[in-house]
């Protein structure tokens, strides 16, 4: 009888251990995994870098000291570049610029047919990583097209729309 208790606890303990360690191991192994091509010396790269984070992303941030050499192996042509350029690990799909994370997990969950990736061209005013006070300048989020071609894949009318 003792012998029983004594295993029945331990399978307890096992259990519970299990049930509290297992899940964000699971949930590490699920995060999504985005290289981050940067200058080392760009503060925006860096709170864009934090949003990603703050979103459940997980980041490793790459500094270069030529990031038109990466833009160009990833083939984005000079109208759609930004300051950074992230490549998910996994797919490797492309992040240019100050795309909202949101729009970065719906695209990775579903992303349409012929796509290589997003951008937001230029860095605009109030995009993540690009806050100044409440100011805020609409802008689209464009999709990469393997044919090297671009559509609008959402719009950003309002600060709020990004979070």
């Amino acid at each position: 009888m003792r012998r029983n208790m004594l295993t029945t606890r331990i399978f307890a303990t096992l259990a519970v251990t299990a049930v509290l360690v297992l899940p964000p191991a699971l949930a590490a192994e699920q995060l999504e995994r985005l290289i981050v091509h940067k200058s080392p010396t760009c503060g925006c790269c860096g709170k864009w870098i934090d949003h990603l984070e703050a979103n459940g992303f997980a980041v490793t941030p790459v500094d270069v000291a030529d990031l038109g050499e990466v833009k160009r192996e990833h083939d984005i042509r000079p109208a759609y570049r930004s300051c950074h350029t992230a490549v998910d690990e996994q797919s490797g799909y492309i992040f240019e610029g100050h795309i909202p994370a949101r729009i970065v997990a719906r695209f990775l969950s579903d992303p349409p047919e012929n796509a290589r990736g997003l951008t937001v061209p230029a860095m605009p005013v109030g995009s993540p990583g690009m806050e100044v006070g409440d100011k805020f300048m609409p802008y689209d989020v464009l999709v990469l097209e393997e044919d090297g071609g671009t559509r609008i894949y959402a719009q950003v009318n309002r600060q709020e729309d990004q979070y």
